[in-house]
This record gives structure tokens, sequence and C-alpha cells, in this order.
């Protein structure tokens, strides 16, 4: 029996290494102009931002792709 099998201290407690995934730069979704919704959200995201609050602006954005006009 070799030395890795069955010793406990070589022992993985994750499949594999992690995976780091790219940030999607440029692919942020766009409020349709003249569209008061859109504008709201868009508001609320720039807030968001500027608040540090990074997983509420993901949200906004998310809303503004799934929007009606869209």
């Amino acid at each position: 029996m070799s030395a890795d099998v069955g010793d406990a201290t070589s022992q993985r407690t994750y499949p594999s290494p992690p995976v780091f995934l790219p940030v999607r730069e440029g692919q942020e979704a766009r409020p349709v102009l003249d569209c008061e919704g859109c504008s709201r959200l868009d508001q609320e995201r720039r807030d968001a931002r500027n608040r540090g609050d990074h997983s509420a602006a993901s949200d906004a954005g998310v809303r503004i792709r799934r929007h009606p006009h869209h």
C-alpha cells in the first residue's frame, strides 16, 4: 500500500483546486432610455455602489436586465 492511500494526513477535503472566474467588465445591464422604471433602478444601482453595497448594486442590475422592456 502506498503512503498516500489510506493515510489520513494526505486526505483531500475538497474535490479540486478552486476555480477563479474572470470579472465581466463592460457587460452591465443598460437601462432603456425614457423608461421611468429603468431610470429608478439605475439610480438605485449607482447609490448602492456609492455606499459600497455591491450586492444591492448587482441586484439592481439584474432587475434592469429583467425589466419588461428588455
